[in-house]
């Protein structure tokens, strides 16, 4: 017997990894008004057909990523969704350009995909990976973080 593909995680991960295959009604998961802040270079706003309302830095977002090397990546650090990576401690700080997207398109009616000034751009942003991702405060303690 073969234990290939078998993986022990915490009751927590468990417990995300659930709520990520759990199935949203259509009107939490569809948007009424999207901003997309690039001038600004501030981050996007999303106002739900529910009537709940979203917000995410376009830094928390690129940290958010939802292709698969970076979900693995974060993954494999610990991370949840949003959280910077750890810098590695040197003397002297080089100057890093805050995260700013060069081009935001639609994709479909389903999502938003960023070209980032990094260079990435795999990442498509569906709505429903957004308002999984929402992190007010009643999504936040609905998520026990």
């Amino acid at each position: 017997m073969s234990h290939e593909g078998i993986r022990i995680v915490s009751a927590e991960q468990a417990r995300r990894e659930d709520a990520e295959h759990e199935q949203m009604p259509t009107g939490s998961v569809t948007p009424r008004k999207v901003r997309v802040k690039k001038t600004e270079g501030t981050g996007v706003e999303i106002e739900w057909q529910d009537g709940h309302r979203s917000a995410w830095s376009f830094a928390w977002l690129r940290n958010a990523c939802p292709c698969a090397t970076c979900h693995e990546d974060r993954e494999k650090t610990g991370r949840l969704p949003g959280e910077a990576k750890a810098k590695d401690q040197t003397l002297l700080k080089m100057y890093e350009a805050p995260v700013k997207p060069l081009e935001v398109t639609p994709v479909g009616k389903y999502a938003l995909r960023f070209k980032w000034n990094d260079g990435h751009e795999s990442g498509i942003y569906s709505w429903a990976y957004l308002r999984r991702v929402c992190h007010c405060e009643s999504c936040m303690a609905k998520q026990g973080l």
